[in-house]
């Protein structure tokens, strides 16, 4: 297993651990259909790729578990802050 796993910062990050297991699967089945990594790494270890992309804000699960690429050019570095005026 990877040590980026054993942290509890990458849990906190996604929001818990049955998120991070989702947001994982959902990227690795993303770059097995053919999605580029979002990050440049010399490895061919996909969960290496994955987990690296995580700690880099390159993706997340949005409020209802859906895989999203954060856009750098739109200046979306990460899950969107919620509105609670909205709500």
């Amino acid at each position: 297993m990877l040590d980026e796993l054993r942290e509890e910062a990458i849990v906190r990050k996604v929001g818990g651990r049955f998120k991070l297991s989702t947001l994982i699967q959902k990227r690795l089945v993303a770059l097995n259909a053919g999605s580029r990594p979002l990050v440049d790494m010399r490895t061919d270890e996909m969960l290496e790729v994955v987990i690296q992309e995580i700690l880099q804000d390159k993706i997340y699960l949005d409020s209802d578990s859906n895989l999203h690429v954060a856009d750098a050019k739109h200046g979306q570095g990460g899950p969107p802050e919620l509105d609670f005026n909205k709500l």
